[in-house]
């Protein structure tokens, strides 16, 4: 697009200055305008860590970058989302019509909290019952333990008091827990998110009553597809990017899966962030990066410069002949690509003058003048 410009503003310059007038002022503030612009994209150019020179071959204006060394990395680039370290839901162990809900959302609550009561009139009034006849037994008892320790009456009289009393007790603690079945509460100490009943709705197990997050602990999951799953371990190094806030965070995975989920054919990893980085939501989206493929030292190019002839890679460098340079053709090995660039494992020696623009208007041996 560079030179697309470049090529343009010559156009451009050539027919003002053909058009009459003063033609050698025009020249002179034309050719100053031209040095100009090239200074802006060479400084650009520059910026952009690229060795950018432009060459002049055969009256076609083209662009090189001088071959050098440096990391090539890889990154598999996914979306998450943000989870709490305990996100649960909480549910009701019974079947009865909600009659009462004590919290709202956004309130905290812990761990064994009463969040709503389910209708347990019919429990409750055999709860009286109980409690009416125990009372009864239980002075019952009362009496024949008092003869009995005076050694009065007989000892299955004490005996069959003591069994009717322990009885009842034992009915009372087991209605308790049927009564206490009627009550949700909360599993996890955290905030109420989500409250999806209402009173007068029939509840079931399994149905969600309250959804109850503790942030404490945020963290990021992702699904990964299994193509990636010999590259990917835990302790991998990740950028999270959080576009809502346009933060980054670098991090590592605290967890890889080692299952394959046979449905979508994914894998699961996990890694954790500060929570207090920002505002945090559950299901809140997060890209992630993950490095699955560095190469300390290794060429790498711009993939749109190479070219193929017959199924075999191959690119245009600019070759000392003499006092002046030549076009020529050379044959390349490629390895990894990401994000526009390509991996080179041969073909290209320190040094080398790459041809990256007006690539199907040159040809090996033309000369070129720098």
């Amino acid at each position: 697009m560079k030179n697309s410009f470049v090529y343009l503003l010559i156009a451009v310059l050539i027919l003002s200055v053909s058009c009459g007038g003063d033609d050698k002022a025009k020249l002179e503030k034309l050719k100053a305008e031209y040095e100009k612009v090239g200074g802006q994209i060479q400084d650009l150019e520059n910026k952009l860590g690229e060795d950018t020179t432009l060459m002049k071959t055969g009256g076609i204006l083209v662009s090189t970058l001088k071959a050098v060394k440096d990391t090539f990395k890889t990154y598999i680039e996914i979306q998450g989302q943000v989870d709490g370290e305990e996100n649960v839901m909480a549910t009701s162990k019974a079947m009865g019509v909600v009659t009462q809900i004590y919290v709202k959302e956004g309130d905290q609550v812990h761990k064994g909290q009463i969040l709503a009561q389910l209708d347990a009139s019919v429990l409750e009034q055999t709860m009286k019952e109980l409690k009416m006849s125990y009372e009864f037994m239980n002075d019952i008892y009362e009496r024949q333990k008092s003869l009995w320790d005076q050694k009065i009456g007989s000892e299955v009289q004490y005996l069959s008091a003591k069994n009717n009393k322990e009885s009842l007790e034992l009915k009372i603690k087991t209605l308790n827990e049927q009564l206490d079945m009627y009550q949700i509460t909360s599993p996890i100490n955290g905030s109420v998110e989500e409250i999806p009943i209402k009173v007068g709705q029939n509840m079931a197990p399994g149905l969600v009553a309250f959804r109850v997050v503790n942030f404490s602990r945020v963290k990021v999951v992702a699904d990964i597809s299994e193509v990636y799953s010999g590259t990917i371990k835990k302790g991998d190094k990740v950028l999270i990017h959080f576009s809502t806030e346009n933060i980054d965070y670098v991090g590592t995975l605290s967890f890889a899966s080692r299952y394959i989920n046979t449905i979508n054919r994914t894998f699961r990893v996990e890694t954790y962030v500060n929570p207090k980085l920002l505002e945090f939501r559950a299901n809140m989206i997060a890209v992630l990066k993950i490095l699955n493929y560095s190469n300390p030292s290794v060429f790498s190019i711009p993939s749109n410069i190479i070219l193929m002839d017959r199924d075999e890679p191959y690119i245009y460098k600019a070759v000392k002949n003499g006092k002046s340079y030549i076009v020529e053709k050379s044959l390349i090995k490629t390895g990894r690509t990401y994000n526009g660039r390509i991996e080179v494992l041969s073909g290209i020696e320190d040094g080398d003058i790459i041809l990256t623009s007006n690539l199907y208007s040159v040809q090996p041996g033309e000369a070129i003048n720098l």
